[in-house]
């Protein structure tokens, strides 16, 4: 019998609708719909159902981490912007019981003063920053090895 397939979910925020378009140079060519077929074909090869969500709405994303552990067990999170100043998403995630892995296409630290400051990271399982798209990839592969690492309870 085959053992049941983990189910993620991946939840991106405010402007990541716009990848491929929005500053190619900081965040790459790639669009958001691209990303998700790497994603999904990354979750076939790990034995993993992935769904996807984005939101440019703070009210909404944090309605999305609410409903996760119904739908998945394990999340990856590009909270966009919100990384840096939303306490409200932070404490979603932190009253889920779900490990988390927050991902961030640009390397957050080269950049402006205030994206140096990450809110949700001590809520956070694991972060992957300035990989680009691939960080993405990285995120699941962390994430699927983590929730088996406890499973097998090491």
């Amino acid at each position: 019998m085959n053992a049941p397939r983990r189910r993620l979910l991946v939840i991106d925020g405010p402007n990541l609708d716009l990848l491929g378009e929005r500053e190619p140079g900081v965040y790459g060519a790639e669009t958001l719909e691209a990303v998700r077929l790497r994603l999904a074909a990354a979750a076939e090869r790990l034995g993993c159902e992935v769904s996807f969500a984005q939101s440019n709405d703070e009210g909404q994303l944090i309605e999305l981490v609410h409903g996760a552990p119904a739908r998945a067990e394990g999340l990856i999170i590009n909270p966009g912007a919100l990384a840096h100043y939303s306490y409200s998403l932070r404490d979603a995630l932190a009253a889920v019981d779900l490990p988390v892995v927050e991902v961030h296409i640009s390397n957050v630290f080269a950049r402006e003063e205030f994206r140096r400051q990450l809110v949700l990271a001590p809520v956070v399982s694991g972060l992957v920053i300035g990989l680009g798209a691939e960080g993405y990839v990285l995120a699941l592969e962390a994430l699927a090895r983590h929730l088996s690492r406890r499973d097998q309870g090491s």
